[in-house]
């Protein structure tokens, strides 16, 4: 069993960057990867790190995405609202609210399967993001 400079485990090490994207979110993960693609030299350990913060952008780009069409309604019912029509777009607001929520589900769900195949030195393929990663490592 390999071991990182810290002396833990490089797969347990790779379940915890996993860990920290998800719970920690971007300060946290952008430490732990400056870390390890610095200072640590398994291949696998560094592409973990990579993918860890590249799907965590890969889920913040989504829900971006899934929240601009409820705030585009928004600000033409404001609009509208300045001119004194009243129109409400909460129909599709609460659509948008449930797919943000199913997103944040994924999230998690994506996260704690990277988690638990990392334990082994395993993956879950994540085809836009293993792309991006494939790419530029």
């Amino acid at each position: 069993m390999e071991k990182t400079r810290l002396g833990v485990s490089v797969a347990v090490f790779g379940a915890f960057i996993y860990a920290a994207a998800l719970f920690g979110g971007y300060t946290a993960s952008t430490i732990l990867v400056g870390y390890v693609l610095l200072m640590e030299s398994n291949e696998w350990l560094k592409k973990t790190a990579v993918k860890a913060l590249a799907t965590l952008a890969f889920f913040s780009f989504l829900s971006l995405l899934v929240g601009l069409i409820p705030d585009a309604f928004g600000v033409i019912s404001s609009l509208l609202r300045t001119f004194g029509l009243t129109v409400s777009f909460s129909f599709i607001t609460d659509i948008f609210n449930v797919l943000s929520r199913v997103v944040s589900l994924l999230e998690d769900l994506v996260f704690a399967g990277l988690i638990f195949k990392s334990l082994n030195q395993g993956t879950i393929k994540i085809p836009v993001v293993d792309g991006i990663v494939e790419k530029y490592m």
